[in-house]
């Protein structure tokens, strides 16, 4: 969890999936459309979840190499259904 305290997030943003030294969070008070935070190393991307007709997609990316922001959207698309559903419920 350090390298997403070091881009000044705090550890209330819960860690949904951590995989391959990918970190993805979502932030308890965020608003829509719903979406993920990903932080490797020095670099965070923001990539909305999508829905059942939406494909996820990147919002934002700073400090993250392109082939680590092509990984963080696989693993959001791979992991689309628990996020989804981790959102609902963080959210409502």
């Amino acid at each position: 969890m350090e390298k997403p305290k070091q881009l000044g997030y705090n550890s209330s943003m819960p860690t949904i999936i951590k995989i391959d030294g990918f970190y993805v969070m979502i932030m308890p008070n965020d608003h829509r459309p719903p979406h993920v935070h990903v932080f490797r190393a020095e670099g965070r991307v923001r990539i909305t979840i999508g829905d059942e007709e939406n494909r996820p997609k990147i919002m934002e990316a700073i400090g993250m190499s392109t082939k680590d922001i092509k990984k963080a959207l696989e693993i959001v698309i791979a992991h689309k259904t628990k996020l989804i559903e981790a959102w609902r419920e963080i959210h409502g």
